[in-house]
Parts: C-alpha cells; sequence; structure tokens
C-alpha cells in the first residue's frame, strides 16, 4: 500500500500539470477567437470590407481548422503528440503576429488560415493529452476543469476585444496572442513528457487528401447556401464534389493498411450518437456570442466594449457549470450530464427567441445567456469524458481529431446559417451595414427586419439543441461499449 500511494499521487500532480498547459491552449484559442467575435465590426470597417471579405474573415479560420483536426490528430499518433502539439502553439503565434500586420483583408485572411492550422495541432490533441496523464476514475474532473478554461477565454475574449477595439487598434485583437502564446510554448516544453509513439507506419496520404478536399467543399457548399443560395454555381460545385468524393473515402480507407479515419471505430452506437449530439450542441451555441454581440451594435447601437460586457452571462454560466459537472461526475454518469446539459441549452435558446426584441430588458436576455452558458459547460464536460472513455488508446488522437471535427463543422455551419438567416431580413445593400454595426444609425425599419432575422436565427438554434438533446438521449453507453470493445478487437 505504501508503495502505491506515492506512484499514484506523482501522477495525479503530474495530470493536473497536464491540465494547465493544455487548459492555456484552450484560453488562447478561445480568446482569439471570442474577440473577433466582438470586435468583428471594427475589422470591417477599418479595411471597408464588403459582406463576403467580413464572413470570411470568421469562416476561413473555421473551414481549415476543421478540414485538418483528422489529420493532425493521426499525425500525432505517428510522429509524436507532444512535439506536434508545441508546433502548433509555434504556428498559431507568428500567424497571431502576421495577422495583426496585414495591409489587406485577404491577406488577413490568410494568416487567419495559418492560425487554423496552428489551433488544429493544438485541438487534435490536448484532450488526448489529458486522457492520457489523468487516472480513469477522475478523468471527470480533468475535463471539468479542462472545459472550465474555455468560459475563461470566453469571458475575457468578449471584453478584452471591445475593449481593444476601441482603444488600442485592431492590429492587438491578434497580438494578444503573441506573448500568450510564447507562454504556452515555453511551459508546454518544459512540463510535457514525451509520450510513446506508435509503430512507425506510413501516413495515409490519399485518405488525407481526399478527406481535406471532400470536408472542404461541403463546407465551402453550406458557408455559401445562405447569402447565396441553393442554385449558386459555389454551392452546386462544393455539393457535387462532396458527393463524388465520399463514396472515394470509404474505399481508399478500406484498402489502407493505416488508415487516417478507421470507419470501424464509428459503428458504436455511442460514439455514432454521442458525436452527433456534439454536433447539434456545437451547431446551437457556436454562433451565439457572435450573434448577440452584433444584436447590441446592430440593433441597439452600443459600442464594441459594451456588447463585449453584455455576453458575459455565456462564459459565466459555463464557468460555473463545467468545473462543479467535473465534480459531480464521480457520482453522476457522463451520460446524464450531457442529456442535461444538452436540455438547459436549449432552455437557454428558447428564452431568446421568444424575447428577441429591441425593448426586451437586458436582465431577461441575461437570463436566456446563461441557462445557455450553464447547458454547454454541462454538455460539453459529460459528453467529451463519454466519448474519451469509450475509445481504443491507440486510437485516441485519430478519433479524437474526429469528434473535434464534428464540433467544428457544427460551428463553421452555425455561424455561416446564423448570418445568411440574420442578413436574410434585410436588404442586400444593408448586410454590411450589420457586419459593420451601424444599421442602427441608418433605419429604424431595417432594424426591425432585423429583428425579425435575429428571432428566426434563435428558432433554428433552438431546434438544433432539441435535436441535440434527444440524440445524447440515444447515446446510451452500455451497447456501444461492448460494440467498441470487440471492434477493437
Amino acid at each position: 500500500m505504501v508503495a502505491v500511494i506515492p506512484h499514484d499521487a506523482s501522477r495525479l500532480r503530474y495530470a493536473w500539470q497536464v491540465c494547465a498547459v493544455t487548459s492555456l491552449g484552450l484560453v488562447l484559442i478561445g480568446i482569439a477567437g471570442s474577440t473577433l467575435n466582438v470586435a468583428l465590426p471594427t475589422v470591417v470597417r477599418h479595411f471597408h470590407a464588403d459582406a463576403l471579405e467580413s464572413g470570411w474573415i470568421l469562416l476561413a479560420f473555421l473551414l481549415v481548422n476543421t478540414a485538418s483536426l483528422v489529420f493532425f490528430g493521426r499525425v500525432a499518433d505517428l510522429l509524436g503528440r507532444r512535439e506536434v502539439y508545441l508546433t502548433g502553439f509555434a504556428i498559431f503565434t507568428v500567424a497571431s503576429l502576421l495577422a495583426g500586420l496585414s495591409p489587406s483583408v485577404w491577406f488577413l485572411i490568410a494568416m487567419r488560415v495559418l492560425q487554423a492550422v496552428g489551433a488544429a495541432m493544438i485541438l487534435a490533441n490536448g484532450t488526448v493529452i489529458i486522457t492520457d496523464a489523468f487516472p480513469p476514475d477522475r478523468l471527470s474532473q480533468g475535463m471539468g476543469v479542462y472545459i472550465g478554461t474555455l468560459s475563461v477565454a470566453q469571458l475575457a475574449g468578449p471584453t478584452l476585444g471591445g475593449l481593444i477595439a476601441e482603444t488600442a487598434g485592431w492590429q492587438w485583437i491578434f497580438w494578444v496572442n503573441v506573448p500568450a502564446g510564447l507562454a504556452a510554448l515555453t511551459v508546454g516544453a518544459v512540463i510535457l513528457r514525451r509520450m510513446p509513439r506508435r509503430p512507425k507506419e506510413p501516413v495515409d496520404a490519399l485518405g488525407n487528401v481526399l478527406l481535406f478536399a471532400a470536408l472542404t467543399a461541403v463546407l465551402l457548399a453550406l458557408s455559401e447556401t445562405g447569402s447565396a443560395g441553393l442554385t449558386s454555381p459555389v454551392v452546386l460545385t462544393g455539393v457535387a464534389v462532396f458527393l463524388v468524393l465520399l463514396p472515394l473515402i470509404a474505399l481508399a480507407e478500406r484498402r489502407s493498411s493505416n488508415p487516417v479515419l478507421d470507419l470501424r471505430l464509428f459503428g458504436g452506437r455511442l460514439l455514432a450518437y454521442a458525436n452527433l449530439a456534439s454536433f447539434c450542441n456545437a451547431l446551437a451555441r457556436s454562433a451565439l456570442i457572435l450573434v448577440v454581440a452584433l444584436y447590441f451594435q446592430a440593433a441597439r447601437g452600443v459600442d464594441a466594449f459594451e456588447a463585449g460586457l453584455s455576453v458575459l452571462p455565456v462564459p459565466v454560466g459555463i464557468g460555473l457549470a463545467s468545473p462543479v459537472v467535473g465534480l459531480l461526475g464521480r457520482r453522476v454518469s457522463p451520460y446524464a450530464l450531457s442529456i442535461g446539459g444538452a436540455v438547459l441549452s436549449a432552455l437557454g435558446l428558447g428564452t431568446l427567441m421568444l424575447t428577441a426584441d429591441p425593448a426586451t430588458p437586458y436582465w431577461v436576455i441575461g437570463i436566456g445567456l446563461f441557462v445557455a452558458g450553464c447547458g454547454s459547460g454541462t454538455f460539453l464536460t459529460g459528453n467529451t469524458t463519454q466519448v474519451m472513455r469509450a475509445l481504443p488508446a491507440g486510437s485516441l488522437g485519430v478519433v479524437n481529431g474526429f469528434r473535434v471535427m464534428i464540433m467544428n463543422v457544427g460551428i463553421v455551419i452555425s455561424v455561416g446559417l446564423s448570418l445568411s438567416v440574420l442578413t436574410a431580413s434585410v436588404g442586400p445593400g444593408l448586410r454590411a451595414q450589420v457586419y459593420a454595426g451601424t444599421l442602427s444609425r441608418l433605419s429604424p425599419v431595417a432594424v426591425g427586419q432585423l429583428m425579425d432575422g435575429f428571432q428566426r436565427a434563435y428558432a433554428v438554434l433552438f431546434a438544433v439543441a432539441l435535436a441535440g438533446a434527444l440524440l445524447a438521449a440515444l447515446a446510451r453507453p452500455q451497447r456501444a461499449v461492448a460494440s467498441l470493445d470487440s471492434t477493437s478487437r
């Protein structure tokens, strides 16, 4: 007994150090996203960007990040998780520095693409590093803290983004990532231990190329559907390319001795339904801060800093719920927590849907945002713990990359769909004013039309959140675990 305790204590101490490092990475990426969501109108006004360029400042990052997650999860499985993770910090930091020096909007978009590559290396591996470090009975606590730190980013990000946009200038929205990235790179290099590598195997080059092309095609089509319509050449071409590549991916992965995406790992009930629930929850929650920030700036005419303060109930809810749920995870099943979180998210969005009006008291909006935040924190902790416990150790990287990719697909669709539904309520000539946050200065009639768009956007997100709750309920663990065990054998 005496010999075992020090070993367990040493492992747990290292696990919490790992949690601190990986949480810093999540804070870095979270702040980078949430600051830009609130400060987007300032960037748009600086570059005089049109509606297409404005949307791509956000979507370029999401598209590339989503399409490369599985690839970097697989690369880390083969080449070393620590090395890929730290390289991601270096790339993200350099891209942030260059983004602040952007001479044009398309150079900025290119740097957002480079940021996305670094972020994919970080996101595809952070959860896996935590899973490897924590004992199974403490994993929910580690996940609760890890996901709870996302709320720190989202708590600081909107306020920081609004303050920077109004005082220091839009460049500092990106430059604040530089010292944080250097700190994360240094601390990670010191603390993280080298993890055992899998035997050297060739990377599935064909599978990677096909998967990246298919994801890029479908996400481009989805992002353009709302603004350009279903008959747009971009939409039709993207869908056609995706449909052609889908069977080719399945054929290539079956024939590959080392597939980037082992389709057998996703046949179990738990992984199938849990990932679909995660997709719906991401779709329902991800555009919330962006939409609400636009609501306060475009409909109520407040500045970026005040808009940032107004969305704080969302990260506060996540920050309170995640660590509490992590502690409850030792007594309450992750399955039950996932369902409860999905239901709370739906309730918060339903409140916002029913109260979408410029005259709505802020405390009503704040309650809706807070409940949605609590639901997100609860769901993310429960769902992530549930999925990571079910995975075979040898495939943690690729399956976690797939898990995060599914969430990011939801984020891309959420942002693209919400913005499309929102701006469809006003004429094409006024859409740029919505992104720039100046619509309220032009026409009360246009603001009334925009509120119809807000209500429809919330209604879509509410319906998706309800679907996520149903899918979470279908993700029963017993059969899924048994199926996965038989598959792994």
